[in-house]
């Protein structure tokens, strides 16, 4: 068998119905390769009917995993907590994205973009992408200044967050 390279990978969760915490520790239990796991950070929603706070976070992987079998991965997760896909950027139990797999870039819209497509507009997925792969921030990004303009409150690892 041919043994497959090993690379970084980053997705990001988040949770805005329900037990919240409980659905992002769940998930990242079932995430196989995580290496690292971001602080947790709870930020307003942006765009979509008036909703509750959501509790995002990002994980790192070292995995062999393709893009797309991440994807899988994901949508597992999303399937577990039930999530429902009703409204566009309406509340969820669990939203988990692909964001970032070294050296790979996939365009195939709209089933997966990597780099995630929003990904460097969105202060609530480059907050904790800090806390795990700084690396991968945008040149200059001042991390303190975008969680204070949007919104980024920090509120501790995902184990003392209730």
């Amino acid at each position: 068998m041919i043994e497959r390279p090993r690379r970084r990978a980053l997705l990001a969760l988040g949770s805005n119905l329900g037990d919240r915490a409980t659905f992002l520790r769940d998930a990242v239990a079932a995430i196989p390769d995580v290496v690292d796991v971001s602080f947790a950070y709870e930020t307003d929603p942006i765009g979509g009917p008036e909703q509750q706070p959501f509790l995002n976070l990002v994980v790192m992987l070292d995995t062999d995993l393709t893009p797309y079998e991440l994807l899988e991965v994901c949508r597992a997760c999303e399937t577990a907590a039930a999530r429902v896909r009703d409204v566009r950027w309406g509340p969820r139990t669990l939203d988990v994205d692909v964001l970032w797999v070294d050296d790979e870039t996939v365009d195939d819209p709209p089933e997966l973009v990597v780099p995630h497509e929003r990904m460097f507009e969105r202060a609530f997925v480059l907050v904790p992408v800090a806390d795990v792969a700084p690396d991968v921030l945008p040149d200059g990004y001042d991390v303190r200044a975008a969680a204070e303009t949007e919104g980024v409150r920090r509120l501790g690892s995902l184990g003392e967050v209730g």
